[in-house]
C-alpha cells in the first residue's frame, strides 16, 4: 500500500485581539479535520492573534496572553491530528512571527519568520526579530518531511534552497497575504517560482477576512511539482479542505489533485472587498447597522448596495437629504435605489438649517459674494445631522466619495467626509461606474441585498454633480473622470512623473493642476474615514505622504 498522509487546509477568518474566539475557530477546524482523518491540519500566519497586529504585538502583555492561549490550544487538541497555527513567540528577549506545530498536547516545532517585510502595507521590522533560516520538521503520523516558509520566506529563494537541502519534501506556506486587485496572479508567479527552483510540491494557505483597511482574500491553492494548479479554494470565504498527499513510486510525496474553486474576474473581487471589508469592520466593531445619505448620485447608490449585500438591507438606513439645488431627478433616483434594494429612506431637509447658517454668518460675511462657502455649509449640515442620527441610533455612518475624490480634495472635510467607514475610499469613479453596471447583471451567494437590477441605469449614465449650487457638474471643477483617473493611477499606482504623462499623451497643464490637487489634500485624507485596500497604493499605508510639502515635479 502507498503511504499517505491527509492534511486538513483551514482558510478562516480571524479577529485581531480575539484570542477566545481565534482559538475556538481553530479548535473547530482540528476536530473537522480529525473527523475527517486528517494527520494535520494547518492555519494561517499569526491566526490566534488575528493579523495584522500592528504595534499592539509590542506590548508585553498581549504576547504573554497569546502565548497562554497557544499553550492551552496545544493541550485541548491533544488527542487527534497535528495543528500547525501562527502566533507571537517571546524568546530571550526577542519577539518573533512564529507558526507552531502542536501535537500531542505539547509544541513540537517552533518555525520563527526569517525574512521580515517593509514595503506596502508591512512594517514588520519594527515588530518582529528576524528569525533564524528554518529547518524541515516530520510529524509522528509520517507523511512527508514540511518546510515551511512563513509567509514573506516564500517570496526569497534561500529560504525554500535552504529547506530543500535540508530533506524537506514539500513546501507548506501559511500566509497572511492581504489582496489587492490582481494578487493572485503574483503569488502564483512567485510559489512557481519556488516550486521550479526546489522541484518541491507547494502548499500556499492564505487567510481570509477584513481588518480594517485589509482584506485577505484567502485563494489558497497547491501546486504539483511541475507548477501546476491541483487544488485551490475560493476566494473572500472561509472553508476547509482536505488535500491527500501520497509518497510517489519513484521516490517524494505529491498531491492528489482536489477542487479547484473558480477564481472571478477582477471586478468581481474588488466588489466582493468592499462587502467582506464592510460586513468584517461592522461585525468585529460591535456595529450591525449602518446610514447613508442617499442623493441619487452613483456614488452612494454603489455605497448602499453594498451594504445591503454587506448586512442585509434591513440593516441599512438611507437619507436624503434634499436642498434647493437638489432636482427632482436626484430625488427620483435616490427613491429608487432605496426601494429596489429594500432599504428604509428617511428625509431630513436641510434649507431650514442652512437658512439659519446664512443669517448667524450674514453680518461677518456682508458684501462678499456667495461661493465656497455656502457651497460647503450644505455639506457639513448634511454630515452633521447624518452624524446625530448615527448618535441616536447606534448606526454606523458609511462616508461615499470614491478615490477620484479623496485623491484630489473634491470632499468636504467634517461634511460629506463625515463616516466611520467608506467602502469606495480605494474605487476610482471610473470603475464606481463599471462597479455598478457589473451589480446589476450578477447576484452572488455571499450577497445579502436582492438578485435585481438594483441601481436604476439613470443613476450610472447622467452626468455626476454635487448640487451644491445651479446647474453644478463635477466638470466645471475636475477633467472629465475617464482623463482624472487615467492621469491619478499614473500619478499614484505608477509613481510616474509629470514628463512621462505628457509623454504619455496628456495635457500638461492638466497634469500639473491635478498633481498640485493631489499633493493639496494630504491634509483631508489624514482624517478621513478608513476603507477597503484594492490597489498596490491605497491611501494609507501604502502611501505615506507629508501633508506640508512644497515640492512639485517640474519635468
Amino acid at each position: 500500500m502507498p503511504r499517505t498522509f491527509r492534511l486538513t487546509l483551514a482558510q478562516l477568518n480571524p479577529t485581531v485581539g480575539a484570542f477566545a474566539a481565534n482559538a475556538a475557530k481553530a479548535r473547530a477546524a482540528w476536530a473537522a479535520g480529525r473527523d475527517a482523518g486528517a494527520d494535520m491540519v494547518a492555519l494561517p500566519e499569526m491566526f490566534l492573534t488575528g493579523y495584522q497586529t500592528q504595534d499592539l504585538v509590542m506590548k508585553p502583555a498581549f504576547v504573554r496572553d497569546a502565548m497562554a492561549a497557544m499553550a492551552a490550544l496545544a493541550a485541548e487538541c491533544a488527542d487527534g491530528p497535528a495543528l500547525g497555527i501562527g502566533g507571537p513567540l517571546a524568546e530571550a528577549g526577542a519577539l518573533f512571527n512564529a507558526w507552531w506545530i502542536l501535537e500531542g498536547g505539547q509544541v513540537r516545532h517552533v518555525l520563527r519568520k526569517h525574512h521580515l517585510p517593509n514595503s506596502d502595507v508591512f512594517d514588520e521590522c519594527r515588530l518582529f526579530t528576524p528569525g533564524p533560516m528554518p529547518a524541515p520538521y516530520a510529524l509522528s503520523a509520517g507523511g512527508p518531511r514540511f518546510g515551511s516558509p512563513v509567509c514573506e520566506d516564500a517570496w526569497h529563494p534561500d529560504v525554500a534552497a535552504v529547506l530543500r537541502d535540508g530533506g524537506a519534501e514539500l513546501l507548506l506556506v501559511p500566509n497572511g497575504s492581504p489582496y489587492r486587485r490582481d494578487k493572485l496572479a503574483l503569488r502564483l508567479e512567485v510559489a512557481r517560482a519556488r516550486v521550479a527552483e526546489t522541484g518541491l510540491p507547494l502548499i500556499y494557505l492564505n487567510a481570509v477576512g477584513g481588518q480594517d483597511d485589509q482584506l485577505f482574500d484567502g485563494a489558497s491553492f497547491a501546486l504539483d511539482a511541475q507548477g501546476r494548479i491541483v487544488a485551490q479554494m475560493a476566494p473572500f470565504e472561509e472553508g476547509l479542505m482536505h488535500l491527500d498527499l501520497r509518497a510517489g513510486a519513484s521516490g517524494g510525496w505529491e498531491i492528489v489533485p482536489g477542487t479547484c474553486a473558480p477564481q472571478p474576474e477582477a471586478i468581481e473581487q474588488d466588489y466582493h472587498a468592499m462587502v467582506l471589508g464592510l460586513r468584517d469592520y461592522l461585525g468585529k466593531s460591535g456595529f450591525g447597522k449602518v446610514l447613508l445619505g442617499l442623493s441619487g448620485g452613483v456614488d452612494s447608490a454603489l455605497v448602499a448596495a453594498v451594504a445591503a449585500d454587506a448586512l442585509g438591507p434591513e440593516a441599512v438606513r438611507c437619507v436624503l437629504l434634499p436642498s434647493a439645488y437638489t432636482s427632482p431627478t436626484s430625488r427620483a433616483d435616490a427613491e429608487g435605489v432605496a426601494a429596489r434594494l429594500g432599504c428604509r429612506l428617511d428625509e431630513v431637509g436641510i434649507e431650514g438649517p442652512r437658512a439659519a447658517v446664512t443669517e448667524a454668518l450674514a453680518p461677518l460675511l456682508a458684501g462678499r459674494a456667495p461661493g465656497i462657502t455656502e457651497e460647503n455649509i450644505q455639506s457639513r449640515l448634511r454630515g452633521l445631522l447624518l452624524m446625530a442620527l448615527s448618535n441616536s441610533f447606534g448606526e454606523m455612518l458609511l462616508t461615499t466619495g470614491n478615490k477620484s475624490e479623496m485623491a484630489v480634495g473634491y470632499a468636504t472635510i467634517y461634511g460629506d467626509m463625515s463616516g466611520g467607514y467608506n467602502p469606495l475610499k480605494d474605487l476610482y469613479k471610473t470603475r464606481v461606474f463599471a462597479a455598478c453596471r457589473w451589480r446589476n447583471a450578477h447576484h452572488r451567494p455571499w450577497m445579502m441585498g436582492p438578485a435585481a437590477e438594483v441601481i436604476p441605469p439613470r443613476v450610472i449614465d447622467k452626468p455626476p454633480s454635487a448640487e451644491l449650487r445651479e446647474n453644478q457638474r463635477d466638470e466645471d471643477s475636475l477633467p472629465p473622470y475617464e482623463v482624472l483617473d487615467a492621469i491619478l493611477e499614473r500619478l499614484i499606482e505608477g509613481d510616474q512623473s509629470v514628463a512621462e504623462i505628457v509623454a504619455a499623451g496628456f495635457d500638461r497643464a492638466t497634469v500639473k493642476r491635478v498633481e498640485g490637487l493631489l499633493y493639496g489634500a494630504e491634509w483631508k485624507r489624514y482624517q478621513s474615514a478608513p476603507g477597503p485596500r484594492l490597489t498596490t497604493r491605497a491611501f494609507w499605508l501604502d502611501r505615506r505622504y507629508p501633508m506640508v510639502n512644497r515640492w512639485r515635479d517640474d519635468s
